[in-house]
């Protein structure tokens, strides 16, 4: 079985490496700009399908996901810049930011697309100008949906988390995906390479 994760990212690739499948990565080429009175939700499960179908692979399963935060009903996508993600974090500051990532698995040779949303609530502590600078400049998480890491100094920003599954912070939803794979009668720890 042939599985291709359509992302470049390093973060998205690590959490795919819990299960122990082997994988390969490609970078879909998508246009990501949301659609005029497009909601957060449709947003990120309409990139995650296009993400997937955007690679040729007939015979492999494609993993394609999206994600952004949500705070205050107003979307944070990567900030690109500092003073961009200065903002965000003042925004999420003492309140709650939800996350919400988009995924897809698609075979186009089953002609399979099965995709969801799979939510997650981060509870932000009351973070001061400092602490926004200093974990800024330490870890730099400009290519971040809500500018942080949570896998490394981000947890430092955080009150509570609340989620089905903590991988989803991270931008893939592990047990979700297991479950769109056993939509289709496929075990995964029938294919783990040991």
């Amino acid at each position: 079985m042939k599985i291709v994760l359509a992302s470049t990212s390093p973060f998205r690739a690590s959490v795919l490496k819990k299960l122990c499948i082997p994988f390969e990565q490609a970078a879909p080429h998508t246009d990501e700009t949301a659609h005029e009175n497009e909601s957060a939700e449709q947003l990120v499960e309409r990139l995650a399908i296009a993400k997937a179908k955007a690679l040729s692979c007939d015979d492999a399963w494609i993993i394609g996901s999206d994600q952004v935060a949500t705070v205050d009903g107003k979307i944070l996508g990567k900030p690109h810049t500092h003073e961009k993600a200065v903002e965000q974090l003042s925004l999420c500051s003492g309140k709650t930011v939800r996350f919400l990532t988009g995924l897809c698995l698609h075979n186009a040779k089953a002609d399979v697309t099965e995709s969801l949303v799979e939510p997650f609530d981060v509870n932000f502590k009351v973070l001061n100008e400092n602490q926004i600078e200093r974990y800024l400049r330490a870890e730099q998480p400009y290519n971040c949906a809500g500018s942080f890491k949570s896998e490394g100094l981000g947890i430092c920003l955080f009150e509570s988390l609340q989620g089905r599954d903590p991988n989803t912070l991270i931008g893939l939803p592990l047990i979700a995906l297991i479950d769109l794979f056993r939509l289709h009668n496929i075990e995964l720890l029938e294919h783990i390479s040991l």
